[in-house]
């Protein structure tokens, strides 16, 4: 269940479905059962629970879950926002079917109740929380325990984006698959733990509504990841090319090497002006160092069409120099991953770096942090409603791949298909820590990984490994557990081959 809906596309399933001979109301019963089972599933019966319900469909997945609920022994209230008279269709009749007693929704309300299901508004709120919801929403948040009904109330479905105020879950339950707003940031902040349920909705219904947004997760590039072979050999999995900067930064391209190394790539060769060649040297043992002084000798250098890929940024420095060996390596017929430094020293001139990635064959893959992006992409500021709209949006002005990074880091292709990553544990936000997962995409990249997949498999390792080097990690870590990420990952994958 990797892929991820817009409101938009949640409906249209809903619609398929719908016009395929599956009643409204029995895909309410469905949700408005899955809700109930959840809450069921962690407390007793006899408790007291509020139901917040507003006057769309959501609100009748809330008097569905409050009847079965009442059945099985918990004491239950709904509480409804607006005018029970403006109740239609399926949400007013699973209004009908509920017994028990409806007020009008106030905050004062909400007392006694030891749980509160919202089932306010759910995924398709498009508009800021105002009046007696954003009071509703404000008297919820105070209360011990919060179930929501497809997405904490105030979460807008598609972006993410708190419009005004939302609810802060303890446990959300959604319906088929997971919504865009489930993942984004800062959505994903107030879903707490996120339950898929199947209403009735089958897996056909993708292959009409094409989602094109995803989870990051194996099963997205697995058919793509390389496996190492027993015939194969160093020089059948690539040769990725680090430009290290002088010699007081030679260290994020030397994290940037080591992740390119043990992601697979079979040589890994740091190209160092002369200056800092003596630091390199005594620096790498499985990486080779060679002297490689500006742009001439750079295009010298990767003329051997076995480097196959080349990173330029981690600690090159910012301006002339860093542009010339960008646009040199851009030329060439091998995939270039752009970062940190040989993105910012476009920021005044971004049309430049454009045009030269729109001209290539190869991939060209861009992993821009925040301010780096921003720098890059001024116009994109006002323009896109989401990170994931920003990024799509990027790669479709470049032809890049762009990897835009963050605890929500967004892939996204020039041909519309993203993906969102949710494995990212906060204390992989350390220095040099961007450098690694540069250096982990090229290696990816060396073994002969489609641009598109190889981002993402990469972030998805950097993630995994944040988790397993553990809180107090330093950049240096996240290359060493590596090896432990792979065995479990080569498990899996040889096994579904």
């Amino acid at each position: 269940m990797i892929e991820l809906l817009t409101t938009a596309e949640m409906a249209e399933a809903d619609r398929r479905t719908i016009a395929g001979g599956v009643a409204g109301i029995e895909l309410m019963e469905n949700a408005g059962r899955s809700v109930a089972d959840t809450v069921a599933a962690r407390h007793p019966p006899g408790v007291r629970l509020a139901v917040v319900a507003g006057p769309g469909n959501n609100g009748g997945d809330g008097f569905v879950a409050a009847r079965f609920l009442a059945e099985r022994g918990y004491r239950v209230r709904v509480l409804l926002v607006g005018d029970p008279n403006r109740l239609k269709g399926d949400g007013a009749l699973a209004a009908q079917r509920w017994q028990g007693p409806t007020i009008a929704a106030a905050p004062a309300a909400l007392t006694p109740a030891d749980i509160v299901i919202d089932a306010l508004f759910g995924a398709g709120l498009d508009r800021p929380v105002e009046g007696v919801a954003r009071a509703m929403i404000e008297a919820m948040n105070a209360a011990p325990c919060i179930h929501a009904v497809d997405l904490p109330s105030g979460i807008n479905g598609t972006t993410g984006a708190v419009m005004g105020l939302a609810v802060n879950a303890t446990e959300t339950v959604t319906f088929f698959r997971r919504k865009i707003g489930h993942v984004l940031l800062p959505g994903r902040l107030h879903c707490g733990n996120v339950r898929i349920a199947g209403i009735g909705i089958t897996t056909s219904v993708l292959d009409q509504i094409k989602p094109r947004t995803s989870i990051n997760a194996p099963d997205l590039w697995a058919k793509s990841f390389p496996l190492p072979r027993v015939e194969g050999h160093k020089y059948t999995r690539g040769h990725a090319v680090v430009v290290s900067g002088g010699v007081s930064s030679t260290g994020a391209a030397r994290l940037a090497a080591r992740g390119a190394l043990r992601a697979g790539a079979g040589l890994v060769t740091i190209a160092t002006p002369r200056e800092a060649l003596a630091v390199n040297a005594a620096a790498s043992l499985a990486v080779m160092v060679r002297p490689v002084d500006g742009a001439d000798e750079l295009v010298s250098f990767l003329h051997d069409p076995r480097r196959n890929v080349v990173l330029l940024g981690p600690g090159g420095g910012v301006g002339q120099p860093m542009r010339d060996l960008v646009l040199a390596a851009l030329k060439g017929e091998r995939a270039v991953v752009l970062d940190a430094d040989a993105l910012t020293s476009f920021a005044d001139e971004p049309k430049v770096l454009f045009a030269a990635v729109r001209t290539r064959g190869k991939a060209t893959l861009i992993t821009p942090h925040e301010g780096e992006f921003s720098r890059l992409f001024k116009a994109l500021g006002d323009e896109a409603p989401s990170k994931l709209e920003r990024a799509r949006r990027a790669a479709q002005r470049t032809g890049a791949v762009v990897l835009l990074k963050g605890p929500d880091t967004v892939v996204a292709a020039p041909d519309g298909r993203a993906a969102i990553a949710d494995n990212a544990p906060p204390w992989l936000a350390t220095a040099g820590s961007g450098d690694v997962l540069a250096g982990i995409a090229a290696g990816c990249l060396a073994q002969g990984m489609p641009g598109f997949e190889a981002a993402a498999a990469a972030v998805w390792l950097h993630g995994e490994a944040g988790s397993a080097a553990g809180p107090g990690l330093i950049a240096e870590d996240l290359p060493e557990v590596m090896p432990g990420i792979y065995r479990r990952l080569f498990g899996q994958l040889a096994a579904g081959r």
